[in-house]
């Protein structure tokens, strides 16, 4: 009884998202108090997707976003919530330059990516499975690492996808594009995990938070204007809107049995070319329509 009755008092959440705008437009109402929390305090941890990744691997906090690439290896660990996912059409990884580059000189490249983990380097490793010169760096600094010709080859995510070409890099390869061509189905990038130490009554209640969370900000689109302001890298408002609109959608709301099936999708293809185990539990949390 003592159990049952701890999980309605006060409980301290960690939740790692990223300094992202979809992901601070998703937060925002649950993390400044807009919304009843359900009884949770959720502690903010802010960092770049890749470090969020990293810390996955030592399990390091109750929520977090990941990429699905990383959550591959971490599915014994964690589950994923039906809300939250930036999952979709037309929103995927981009491989850039400064001039064209026939596909068969890619597997030559000196390639630039924004993680070993991101869904970003699980694509490469799937449309370009030779080009093995790859070296990370903070997504943000991708652009120009290129235009100083450190890196042949950028793949970008996130606000970068927006500015490239004023910045006088051209388009190689939508790997979205190339996602949604060989699975017909929408690329699934990011997740929002929860720890499986956790009571399943506990992650749907978390689930609800963060569904809610995102119904106020679509409802209320104005007032996250700040708190993605403050940590964009891309501070022109008209980006920032643009970048919400490609990564927050329908799926956001809800995985619903498309998303799923896409997730899933993922998981096959890449435990089926040795990138991660195949997950051998249930991965995602129960769905509960509100």
């Amino acid at each position: 009884m003592a159990n049952k009755l701890s999980e309605f008092l006060i409980m301290k959440i960690s939740l790692g998202f990223s300094t992202c705008p979809n992901d601070t437009f998703i937060f925002d109402a649950l993390i400044n108090g807009k919304i009843d929390a359900d009884g949770f305090e959720f502690i903010p941890v802010l960092a770049d997707v890749e470090e969020l990744n990293k810390k996955a691997l030592s399990v390091d906090l109750d929520v977090t976003k990941l990429s699905y690439h990383a959550y591959g290896h971490v599915a014994m660990n964690y589950k994923v919530l039906d809300s939250g996912s930036a999952l979709g059409h037309g929103n995927g990884p981009l491989v850039v330059s400064k001039k064209k580059i026939p596909p068969a000189e890619i597997t030559e490249a000196r390639i630039a990516i924004p993680g070993n983990l991101t869904t970003a380097n699980f694509l490469m490793s799937i449309a370009f499975s030779q080009a093995l010169n790859k070296k990370s760096y903070l997504f943000s600094d991708i652009e120009s690492v290129v235009l100083s010709n450190e890196a042949d080859i950028g793949v970008l995510i996130h606000e970068n996808r927006f500015t490239y070409a004023e910045r006088g890099l051209i388009l190689i390869e939508d790997l979205g594009a190339f996602w949604e061509r060989k699975t017909n189905l929408p690329i699934p990038l990011g997740g929002i995990m929860v720890s499986r130490l956790l009571s399943e009554s506990v992650q749907i209640r978390i689930q609800k938070c963060i569904h809610d969370s995102i119904m106020f900000a679509f409802d209320n689109p104005e007032s996250s204007i700040d708190y993605m302001r403050k940590y964009a890298q891309e501070m022109r408002e008209d980006i920032l809107h643009k970048h919400v609109q490609t990564f927050v959608n329908d799926f956001s709301l809800s995985l619903g049995t498309k998303g799923r099936k896409a997730v899933r999708k993922l998981f096959d293809l890449g435990s089926s070319q040795g990138l991660f185990p195949k997950p051998d539990k249930e991965i995602f949390v129960p769905f509960v329509n509100y």
